[in-house]
């Protein structure tokens, strides 16, 4: 197994791995920024906590999330180290990856300066897909058996995250129907604070694991392997990338946290802890099987679910077309441009 030491000194002897390593530590910590505030957003929202403090404590659980989840179960990890297949020119990969990464951050720039809805783990995909197909110039990059988990994916985060989330609160509602108001939003105030405490966790345990098995992917180019199959992940992999997805999500992300938790529709405490234990929960069981999913789409419906119990009309249903426009844009869009990059920087290197 590659030392922290030995890693180092690869990086600095090969300029691609560093520009690699530099590129995915900084997805990570914008990843920590943008993403890692949905998971406390429904608890601010509800004035369970201030921002500032749950913030923290978002931090201090994602990077739990990174470091414990990896350890236990890596296997979102995999799925991304595996999904695609750069041939066997371990040189050509390590390039054709940094292309990805490099398309990832000129895509999320790009979508923000025409406002379009992103989403980092959907342009991760796309863009360690695009490039793969450029480098083995046809569909034999991608491995369907992978992939599929995507597919499956985009169908847990939208419809699984919003059953979830309606039974939950409709269980609550039925459970405390007869209570004490005053009593019972006591009780709620210290449940969500756990229940963003245990999103925030998941979110880590989800998107962390993403970003693991790309560096894990560019250190075993960087080796002379073709892939990670029997390769273990480090501690210290593990550890680097908790600490930067911790240390980005300490910066904050208020916007994010208004459009979220309180934009998208109004919750009282017992809703804002049934969205948020529904979308860990659902977090947990595709981290268990593997299944990338985004971390956002996976919150945003459940907290829909949560509002549905109430009424429809409490959904701000432009939420929803912006998630489906994610989807539209991000995969052929973020491919594209990492394919052009593909090919271009085997060209010049």
């Amino acid at each position: 197994m590659l030392s922290f030491s030995d890693f180092i000194q690869q990086v600095f002897s090969n300029p691609v791995l560093l520009i690699t390593v530099l590129l995915t530590l900084g997805v990570i910590f914008v990843n920590g920024w943008t993403d890692a505030p949905n998971a406390i957003a429904t608890c601010i929202g509800t004035r369970c906590m201030g921002a500032r403090s749950a913030i923290m404590l978002s931090a201090v659980f994602n990077f739990l999330g990174v470091l414990i989840m990896t350890h236990i179960n890596s296997s979102v990890a995999f799925t991304i180290s595996n999904m695609v297949d750069f041939g066997g020119n371990s040189q050509e990969a390590l390039i054709a990856l940094c292309a990805a990464l490099f398309s990832i951050v000129v895509y999320s720039v790009a979508a923000s300066w025409f406002g379009i809805p992103t989403s980092e783990s959907h342009s991760l995909i796309a863009g360690l897909s695009g490039a793969a197909i450029a480098i083995q110039d046809g569909i034999g990059g991608i491995n369907g058996s992978e992939w599929i988990k995507v597919i499956y994916g985009l169908v847990m985060s939208l419809l699984l995250g919003f059953m979830i989330g309606w039974i939950f609160c409709k269980l609550i509602t039925i459970i405390c129907a007869r209570m004490d108001r005053r009593r019972t939003d006591g009780f709620f105030k210290g449940a969500q604070i756990f229940g963003a405490a245990a999103m925030s966790f998941m979110h880590g345990a989800q998107d962390g694991q993403k970003f693991i098995g790309v560096l894990f992917l560019g250190i075993a180019f960087c080796n002379g392997e073709n892939g990670v199959s029997g390769l273990a992940i480090p501690v210290w992999l593990m550890l680097l990338c908790s600490l930067v997805m911790g240390l980005g999500t300490s910066v904050g992300g208020q916007k994010i946290i208004k459009s979220v938790g309180v934009d998208l529709v109004r919750l009282d405490k017992y809703q804002g802890f049934a969205a948020d234990l529904s979308a860990a929960a659902c977090l947990l069981l595709s981290s268990l099987f593997g299944i990338p999913v985004s971390t956002t789409h996976t919150k945003t419906s459940a907290i829909m679910g949560v509002g549905a119990v109430k009424r429809l009309s409490a959904i701000n249903f432009g939420v929803v077309k912006d998630m489906m426009l994610t989807w539209v844009f991000t995969f052929p869009g973020c491919g594209l441009i990492s394919f052009i990059m593909a090919k271009l920087f085997m060209a010049i290197f």
